[in-house]
């Protein structure tokens, strides 16, 4: 497994009031998401547990994009069973969009 980890600054911070949301399953070169809040509105971090060696670029890439949506105060665990770069992208939009949900 290849760790990565990314903590890069974010336009605004994510709306909502969940506390945590996980998106995906680890299976059939899938991947899982989960979201939680951290306290430092405007940072993301990211950590990547991935069976797919020597692609940081590409994760760089796809992270750098989700975070320019406004992911301040996020902290996202990632585990990677192969999946490519769009389904990794449809994940992290799935959970950032649960996130934001309001608890009721």
């Amino acid at each position: 497994m290849e760790q990565l980890s990314f903590t890069l600054k974010a336009p605004r911070p994510a709306g909502g009031s969940r506390w945590q949301a996980i998106a995906g399953v680890v299976a059939s070169g899938n991947l899982e998401v989960l979201v939680e809040r951290m306290e430092d509105q405007n940072t993301c971090r990211i950590d990547i547990a991935t069976a797919a060696h020597g692609f940081g670029a590409v994760w760089e890439a796809v992270i750098a994009d989700f975070v320019a949506r406004g992911t301040g105060g996020l902290r996202v665990s990632i585990n990677d069973g192969g999946a490519r770069p769009d389904m990794v992208a449809l994940r992290l939009a799935q959970g950032l969009r649960m996130i934001e949900e309001t608890e009721t």
